[in-house]
């Protein structure tokens, strides 16, 4: 399948792209929003986890895109290293990309074949077959319902340790896919081990984790003015960024006295997108992995003062 960025133009017109301005792409994948930032003038700096991902972009000598691996969770570590001390605008595309779930060996995909991997960086770090086979059963179920949100949570992790019980050792995706598919019913057209699967790839790649670094850590690179945004797949993820915008967009306080007082995380921010920009139907039946993006935008308050009148 075709590499098709998920809410490119959206993307791109929040972030205001000037020429010759600084982005930073911490979820670069195969380039879609970089290249299109790139295309419009501005110098594009893309961190990726994936070797492989690296390796191809820069394979294509893509003009003002500079790729290089690493967390974006470290982004303004890694835009400092690379002498950029502020940028103009940050991108994340939250999740797993396309050509991962497409490739049945990186195991990430209930649909095909392939070893219960999910590594992101395949270099690197646990397994998600080292979790399943390794964890009890009461912390397989806090995975699945805390970062999978599965109501069958208990359940699903009772039948992979009844199963351990009986001597078997879960290697594959299917194998999984199939432990999960004899206790969570499908529902419309969610696959029953969707959540799972989510779950797993989440905590093996400590997602959250990551995202709360880039978040804080981006706000910090951006110069004032400067915009963050962030395309989430999961609920869990978009909460997450919600709620990061919200306490550094503050709220002002009447004092008593009279005037008032900015209360909340600092640097302030001002919300670009009041709510999510979600696909249009014309994106979503083109490509139906864009159906449960959502996009956030933000921007670094141009001054930071106290805020009392």
């Amino acid at each position: 399948m075709a590499h098709t960025p998920v809410l490119l133009e959206e993307t791109v017109a929040f972030l205001a792209v000037r020429q010759g301005g600084r982005y930073v792409d911490g979820t670069l994948g195969r380039a879609g929003h970089a290249r299109a930032v790139a295309a419009l003038g501005g110098e594009v700096l893309g961190i990726d986890r994936d070797a492989r991902a690296v390796e191809e972009v820069e394979r294509e000598g893509i003009a003002g895109l500079h790729a290089v691996k690493g967390l974006h969770g470290d982004l303004k570590k890694i835009a400092e290293g690379f002498g950029w001390n502020e940028v103009d605008g940050i991108m994340l595309d939250l999740g797993v990309s396309s050509p991962q779930l497409d490739e049945g060996e990186r195991g990430f995909s209930f649909m095909r074949e392939g070893p219960l991997d999910m590594r992101m960086d395949a270099s690197s770090g646990l397994t998600a077959a080292d979790l399943v086979n390794g964890l009890g059963e009461d912390e397989l179920c806090r995975i699945f319902r805390e970062l999978g949100e599965e109501p069958r949570a208990r359940r699903v992790a009772g039948e992979i340790a009844r199963e351990r019980a009986s001597g078997v050792r879960f290697e594959t995706t299917l194998q999984l896919a199939r432990a999960v598919e004899k206790v969570v019913p499908r529902s419309g057209g969610r696959h029953p081990a969707t959540r799972v699967f989510q779950a797993l790839r989440m905590e093996v790649n400590d997602e959250l984790g990551e995202l709360e670094r880039a978040l804080g850590g981006g706000l910090e690179l951006l110069r004032p003015g400067g915009r963050l945004a962030v395309i989430a797949f999961e609920s869990i993820s978009d909460r997450t960024v919600k709620k990061f915008f919200a306490a550094h967009a503050g709220r002002n306080v009447s004092l008593q006295q009279g005037g008032w007082r900015w209360e909340g995380e600092r640097p302030r921010v001002s919300l670009v997108t009041r709510r999510p920009v979600v696909p249009g139907r014309g994106e979503t039946e083109a490509n139906f992995r864009a159906r449960s993006a959502k996009l956030r935008v933000a921007e670094k308050a141009k001054q930071d003062g106290e805020g009392e009148r």
